[in-house]
């Protein structure tokens, strides 16, 4: 693997025919690390679950679950909508079930604030309870408190802000709602609410929130300025979350595709064939965005150029809420089984061609490299590919300084390819661990 030359890889072109392995700048060092990585064969495989492997956990005590969040204790927490109670599960599949007074057909559960800690701003889990009008909280060892307002209204969606208060959707009223950790509430109204389901907080320091009921997708700031986007793309949007590229990301229910608006209001749509009734979604350690499907019972991905994957297994049953776990996981809430599910985001490198197809697989799935030419991303992939494939025939162990030096630069490299649009934060954080996890070997 010589040879390389030093164009700019947004202005690469195909290369003469007598120098086919001829590549790009900022990819140089990616490949030739990847290489020099075959050292990492350091010890006997881990065991790994492969991305879009799905588990799913059962137990008498979950009835219509729906909606799902990590919590601050390192399990996650779901509200079971016929059971009136709230759930506990941690990564290993412990169920725990909190019954308490007030607590009548529970919905949405708050969880973490923009991306940032899994627990809410007192360090409890906030839900809605649609059937009674009310906001419920439950501390970590199973304390339930009710809170009560006229102007509570249908309580749909719930999300902590970035104020340290908690907001959430009265889709009855077509108002959005504001609660302190005191039990204060404050309601608001405005032009263009129409049957608020989702709401969270955006990058830009407001509240965002789909609007199903007119084909919207609403802002409220915290001083409570509303703002409502309309337009192609926008078709009973259900779910909404915050991705990595510092927008939002919506599910078109009506029309069975995912959207994008940014903070402007500009409007994106994706559509797939797999994308079927999609409800929920939320930003995955990969730096993607997963949903569920609850027509077709399936589980989505779409980075963040748009690429959709579709995962089935005859265990996800009209899946709707959706989060990501503290283990490197999606979970999700089966309402039509009554079970947790699990989908595996991203894979734990086992060896050094597994580390090189992660690594390549994050750098294609990211919006730069989706914006070449389809010609230069051909060419890309079969070097990159070419590369891993490479790496499999490669087995010495180099000695320890040389083991470290090379891990040394593989984490410049992906310093290198986030600081140039190629990887996410998220993702240069996964790979780097992964490259760490691999060297403990």
């Amino acid at each position: 693997m010589t040879g390389f030359g030093t164009v700019s890889v947004d202005s690469w072109a195909p290369p003469a025919a007598a120098r086919p392995r001829r590549c790009v700048g900022i990819l140089v060092g990616l490949i030739a690390v990847l290489v020099l990585s075959a050292c990492l064969l350091a010890g006997p495989a881990r065991a790994a679950s492969a991305p879009g492997t799905i588990s799913n956990y059962t137990d008498p005590t979950m009835e219509v679950p729906t909606g799902i969040v990590a919590g601050p204790d390192g399990a996650m927490w779901f509200t079971n909508a016929e059971g009136s109670s709230i759930g506990r599960i941690t990564t290993g599949g412990a169920v725990t079930n909190y019954p308490g007074a007030g607590i009548d057909d529970p919905q949405g559960i708050a969880g973490g604030v923009t991306g940032a800690s899994t627990s809410g701003p007192d360090g409890s889990l906030w839900f809605v309870n649609y059937y009674n009008n009310s906001i419920g909280e439950i501390s970590t060892s199973g304390t339930v408190t009710n809170y009560t307002d006229p102007s509570i209204d249908g309580p749909w969606g719930i999300t902590v802000g970035p104020d340290g208060a908690l907001w959430f959707t009265n889709a009855n009223s077509n108002t959005i709602g504001r609660i302190t950790t005191d039990g204060t509430v404050t309601n608001y109204t405005g032009t263009g609410i129409d049957d608020p389901d989702q709401i969270v907080a955006g990058p830009d320091g407001a509240l965002w929130f789909t609007n199903p009921g007119n084909n919207s997708i609403g802002r409220i700031t915290t001083s409570g300025t509303i703002t409502n986007y309309t337009g192609t793309g926008i078709s009973g949007p259900q779910g909404l979350a915050a991705g990595p590229d510092g927008a939002l990301w919506f599910t078109n229910f009506f029309t069975g595709s995912i959207g994008r608006i940014t903070t402007s209001g500009a409007v994106t749509d994706y559509t797939n064939s797999t994308v079927s009734g999609p409800l929920r979604i939320a930003a995955g350690p990969d730096g993607a965005m997963w949903f569920t499907n609850y027509d077709n019972s399936s589980i989505g991905r779409i980075t963040t150029s748009g690429t959709i994957t579709n995962y089935t297994s005859s265990s996800v049953s009209a899946p709707e809420g959706i989060a990501a776990g503290p283990d490197g996981g999606l979970w999700f809430a089966n309402t039509g089984n009554n079970s947790i599910g699990r989908i595996q985001a991203s894979q734990a490198a086992e060896t050094p061609q597994e580390l090189c197809e992660l690594t390549v697989g994050d750098v294609e799935g990211s919006a730069r490299y989706g914006a070449l030419p389809s010609f230069t991303r051909n060419a890309l992939n079969q070097i990159l590919t070419g590369a891993c494939t490479q790496l499999g025939t490669i087995t010495p162990r180099l000695s320890a300084r040389q083991l470290t030096q090379t891990i040394t630069a593989y984490k410049a490299v992906v310093n290198v390819l986030e600081a140039g649009g190629w990887l996410t934060s998220a993702q240069a954080g996964n790979l780097t661990t992964l490259a760490n996890n691999i060297t403990a070997g």
